[in-house]
């Protein structure tokens, strides 16, 4: 059975039933599992039902129980999704600017189209991939949004997407040879290819690698940079007449604060000072868009290192950019210094940070051996360019 027969008999009434009866099967107990089932069931829908469930069990992190529970993926499906809150906020966003209808380019599985769809926005989602297709027709009709969905299956470099208000397009940045890509002209399509296409309608964005370097970003584009519950997802290019060139945007979810910053308006680095009582560490989405300076400003604060994204301060602020830590003490790096001072403080929690330095955190917990009821929190970074350990806790 090929991968389309295969799935498409996980949409019969037997294999609906199937995935309902492996939901919540533990892969521990799969093969149980399968030989039961095998008895009454054709192996091969077997088998595809239970790497269905598994799939559904991975997506639970991207789209919550209730919608991964619902949906249809592929391995690939799931690795490269977009997590549902992030598809919210970019969905939200486009129908705040008026949006109606999106050719959503290289549509994957349909977790953008989806939310855009919930949105309330027209959506052609194409994808090459008549397995990937056929996987984003059936979640469209599972969260009764077909409505709303037209799933095209072809070359995302042939389809006219005059029309349409917008252009989202989501290059592959993975392939099955060589793994992560890093090269933005690797990307399939390639970078430059996609901002031809965005600059075709009035909206154009595409989703791009967060760690893209920034030299490599068109003059043109404002970009941004989402973190979700503190991980940095994804990064955005925006096109268009109300797009400022050369901005750049943080943007924290799930509370939706945000640093935007013209490009006439940035802040050079901050100034490098003695650490300070409280110390800073910036969100990842902050530091990938290069607002330091901003957080900084805000905290009244600078750096510990010109090179190291770390900000001190004398006072404790409440920022949604950065999380605060009282620093205690202020060692130079000597693993037996840190022992010692642990087992005085009776530290048995201790939680290891780097920025700055070549120890691995896992390396250093096994040298210092934490014992104790107490906690504290380490950073292994450079002040003024020595190696450095601090020594705090949450503020």
């Amino acid at each position: 059975m090929n991968d389309l027969a295969s799935f498409a008999s996980l949409r019969t009434p037997e294999g609906r039933a199937l995935l309902d009866a492996v939901r919540d099967t533990d892969p521990a107990d799969e093969l149980a599992v399968a030989t039961r089932l095998r008895r009454e069931h054709p192996a091969e829908l077997v088998s595809a039902a239970l790497g269905q469930a598994r799939l559904r069990q991975r997506a639970v992190a991207k789209f919550g129980a209730e919608g991964a529970g619902r949906m249809f993926f592929t391995p690939n499906g799931v690795e490269q999704s977009t997590r549902a809150s992030v598809a919210t906020y970019r969905a939200e966003c486009f129908q705040a600017g008026g949006v109606r209808s999106v050719a959503d380019l290289c549509c994957g599985i349909g977790g953008d189209a989806i939310a855009f769809a919930r949105a309330g926005i027209r959506v052609l989602a194409v994808d090459r991939d008549p397995l990937t297709c056929e996987v984003a027709r059936a979640n469209a009709d599972a969260l009764g949004l077909a409505d709303l969905i037209e799933v095209r299956e072809a070359d995302v470099t042939e389809v006219d997407t005059a029309g349409y208000d917008a252009v989202f397009v989501d290059p592959a940045r993975r392939s099955s040879k060589r793994g992560r890509i890093f090269d933005p002209e690797a990307y399939s399509p390639p970078l430059s290819w996609a901002v031809s296409a965005a600059l075709k309608a009035s909206l154009g964005v595409l989703k791009i690698a967060p760690g893209i370097p920034h030299e490599a970003i068109p003059a043109d584009a404002t970009a941004e940079w989402v973190s979700d519950g503190g991980d940095v997802k994804e990064a955005m290019l925006w096109f268009g007449a109300d797009v400022t060139p050369g901005a750049r945007r943080a943007t924290l979810l799930p509370a939706g604060a945000g640093i935007y910053v013209a490009p006439d308006t940035m802040l050079p680095d901050p100034e490098v000072r003695p650490v300070g009582r409280y110390l800073y560490e910036p969100d990842g989405a902050v530091i990938r868009a290069h607002l330091v300076a901003e957080v900084a400003e805000d905290l009244d604060g600078g750096l510990i290192d010109p090179t190291i994204a770390y900000v001190t301060a004398a006072e404790l602020h409440n920022t949604p950019y950065a999380t605060a830590y009282e620093i205690t003490d202020q060692l130079p790096f000597n693993v037996k210094k840190l022992k010692a001072l642990l087992r005085e403080r009776e530290v048995g929690i201790l939680t290891v940070k780097k920025r700055g330095s070549a120890v691995e955190p896992e390396e250093l917990r096994k040298k210092v051996k934490p014992q104790g009821p107490n906690a504290a929190t380490v950073f292994l970074t450079r002040v003024a360019g020595a190696p450095t350990m601090l020594v705090g806790r949450p503020a």
